[in-house]
C-alpha cells in the first residue's frame, strides 16, 4: 500500500522552478558556495581533528584530560577530609566545652557592644573612666 502511494505521488522536481544558471548561459555569473567561517577557522579544524582521533581510539567525548581529573579528585578528597576533621572535632567536644564556647562567644559580643557604646561617648566620660581605672589599680597595688 505504501509503495502504491509513492508511485502515484508526482515528482517534487516538476513543481519547482529551475534556476537560470543551470541552463549553461555563459553570460550569467554562476554563484559559488559560501564558506562557513566556523568550519574554516583553525581552532574548529583542530577540535574536529582531535574529536576524530579520540573517536578512533575509543575515548568518549565527555572524558576530561587526565590532569583535570586528577586535580578534581584531589580537591574532592581534600574537602572530604576537612569535613571529617570538623565533624570529629565537634564530636570530641564535651558538653562542658561546648557551654564554655557559648559563654565565650556571648562575652565577646558584649565586649563589642560596649566598645561601640564607648566610641560614641563624649571625651570627658572616657577620661573619667580612665581615671577610675588608674585609681583602682593604685589602690590594689598598695594592698599587695
Amino acid at each position: 500500500m505504501y509503495s502504491e502511494i509513492q508511485r502515484e505521488r508526482p515528482e517534487v522536481r516538476n513543481f519547482m522552478s529551475h534556476p537560470d544558471y543551470i541552463d549553461g548561459n555563459p553570460d550569467l555569473i554562476k554563484p559559488k558556495k559560501l564558506l562557513n567561517p566556523v568550519k574554516a577557522s583553525k581552532s574548529h579544524q583542530e577540535l574536529h581533528r582531535e574529536l576524530l582521533m579520540n573517536h578512533k581510539r575509543g575515548l568518549g567525548v565527555e572524558s576530561k584530560p587526565e590532569l583535570q581529573r586528577v586535580l578534581e579528585h584531589r580537591r574532592r578528597n581534600q574537602l572530604l577530609r576537612q569535613k571529617k576533621e570538623e565533624e570529629e572535632a565537634k564530636k570530641l567536644q564535651s558538653p562542658f566545652e561546648q557551654e564554655l564556647l557559648k559563654r565565650q562567644q556571648r562575652l565577646d559580643q558584649l565586649e563589642r557592644g560596649q566598645e561601640k557604646h564607648e566610641e560614641h561617648a563624649p571625651e570627658f566620660i572616657k577620661v573619667k573612666e580612665n581615671l577610675r581605672r588608674t585609681s583602682t589599680l593604685t589602690g590594689e597595688e598598695k594592698v599587695v
